[in-house]
């Protein structure tokens, strides 16, 4: 995506509203997957277990899926996203880049059964996230 939705109109949404509240949704619940692919990969070692969550991360974290909810301005009151975001877009659609070859890498790991690779990955992964969320998010 070259540049940021400037408007709903061109998006899946009906509304700026419906956008945010999709995302904030969307990544709490991409967070609760990586915990729990941390249980299947790192405290159990079940990779047969991981890999429908690894499917599932590999759809849901994807910037395919998670950038079109970012229309421009969609900040402010009810947004946990800075402004900045939309001024450095660029450089926030390279951070999906780098998270999604993170999750490539971790799912090469788990079909190969290497648990100790697949928990640096999922950690590589994690860390992605938050370097996002310092940058772009209000805490």
């Amino acid at each position: 995506m070259n540049a940021a939705p400037a408007h709903v109109d061109e998006t899946r949404f009906s509304s700026e509203r419906e956008a945010v509240m999709w995302r904030q949704q969307e990544l709490k619940d991409i967070e609760s997957l990586m915990r729990q692919l941390r249980f299947d990969l790192v405290n159990n070692q079940d990779a047969q277990s991981a890999k429908p969550r690894l499917k599932e991360l590999k759809e849901r974290a994807s910037a395919d899926n998670l950038m079109p909810a970012f229309i421009a301005g969609t900040h402010g009151p009810g947004s946990d996203a800075r402004p900045e975001l939309w001024e450095e877009w660029e450089r926030f659609g390279a951070g999906f880049h780098d998270m999604e070859q993170h999750i490539d890498t971790l799912i090469e790991a788990a079909n190969a059964g290497e648990y100790r690779a697949a928990a640096k990955a999922l950690s590589d992964t994690g860390r992605s996230c938050k370097s996002c969320h310092r940058q772009y998010r209000y805490d």
